[in-house]
């Protein structure tokens, strides 16, 4: 392998890095958003509007990539799928994060790429090493942790429910990603972004109708934040999984829990219990690990192809 050659992976992942960087900051920023018009509107209608106000952006881009051909001979079963799990998921977060800290909503939601690994066996029919069970177990743990689900907590408390509602939309953002990778093996990237938008904004919007509240004037600006944080922060992270390693770009998305702690103190000034840090690290860990893991693992498949 030539010195340019090995410079070309840097660089991408160097490009990479940076986007999940900047995608992290507008998921971050868009959550807390969510998290900000939560207590006026029910979860199904942030989840519409959430849909809503992305729409006429990701319209505009299929456009402008003059993508529309692209959007022929789609595998309709899985796209229904993963709008459907689209609107459970955004609504599941919305309750949770309404609940709990965004700190503590990331903590616990940190346990999806945990769950994709698992999905990855039955679904996409690869093989995890028993290294990786372990440390999905490990992570679980965290998970427990973080919830710290006391006995008064399991009967009274609105933010062990939270909680569990964080665990349903991770494992639901789980096989959304799961099949959006089955998807990809045959179906365009702005075929995935726009038919869950739609799904979203339709199916969301139908499923809240019966409890609509008026949207009041003084968020409009709150929406626009919400539909431009969203798209841009896809754009971003597809950016980050397009040019570089999986295995190098994918820590960096946990550096969502530093903008949690910042926009919980600078917002809603609080900061994460002892239990949620306790938590985020064995969950946090667990995911290097694989990471780490997969990376040798291809390290070493590469040099033995390219002595």
């Amino acid at each position: 392998m030539t010195p340019a050659s090995r410079r070309r992976p840097a660089q991408g992942n160097l490009r990479s890095i940076t986007s999940m960087l900047v995608a992290v900051m507008f998921f971050a920023l868009m959550d807390a958003v969510l998290k900000t018009l939560s207590p006026h509107y029910p979860p199904l209608q942030i989840a519409c509007l959430r849909g809503l106000t992305a729409m006429p952006l990701v319209l505009a881009y299929v456009h402008w990539r003059g993508a529309w051909h692209r959007l022929r001979g789609l595998r309709w079963p899985l796209h229904l799928l993963r709008g459907a799990l689209g609107v459970f998921m955004l609504s599941m977060f919305t309750f949770g994060v309404k609940q709990l800290p965004l700190s503590a909503t990331y903590t616990i939601f940190f346990i999806a790429p945990l769950l994709i690994t698992m999905l990855s066996v039955p679904v996409l029919k690869e093989r995890v090493p028993r290294a990786h069970w372990w440390a999905i177990a490990i992570g679980f743990v965290g998970v427990l942790i973080a919830l710290r689900p006391s006995g008064h907590d399991l009967q009274t408390g609105l933010a062990t429910l939270g909680g569990l509602a964080l665990i349903g939309a991770a494992l639901c953002y789980a096989v959304t990603a799961v099949t959006g990778r089955l998807l990809s093996r045959t179906d365009s990237l702005e075929s995935l972004v726009l038919t869950m938008m739609v799904f979203i904004a339709v199916g969301s919007g139908i499923l809240a109708a019966p409890g609509w509240v008026p949207v009041s004037a003084s968020h409009v600006w709150l929406l626009v934040a919400l539909g431009v944080t969203g798209f841009a922060g896809q754009l971003a992270i597809n950016d980050a999984f397009r040019h570089g390693q999986a295995s190098a770009v994918a820590p960096f998305e946990y550096t969502a829990l530093a903008w949690a702690v910042g926009l919980d103190w600078l917002v809603w000034q609080t900061l994460p219990g002892i239990h949620t840090w306790i938590g985020a690290v064995i969950i946090i860990g667990s995911g290097l690990y694989i990471v780490r893991h997969e990376q040798r693992i291809s390290q070493a498949h590469a040099n033995a192809e390219h002595p």
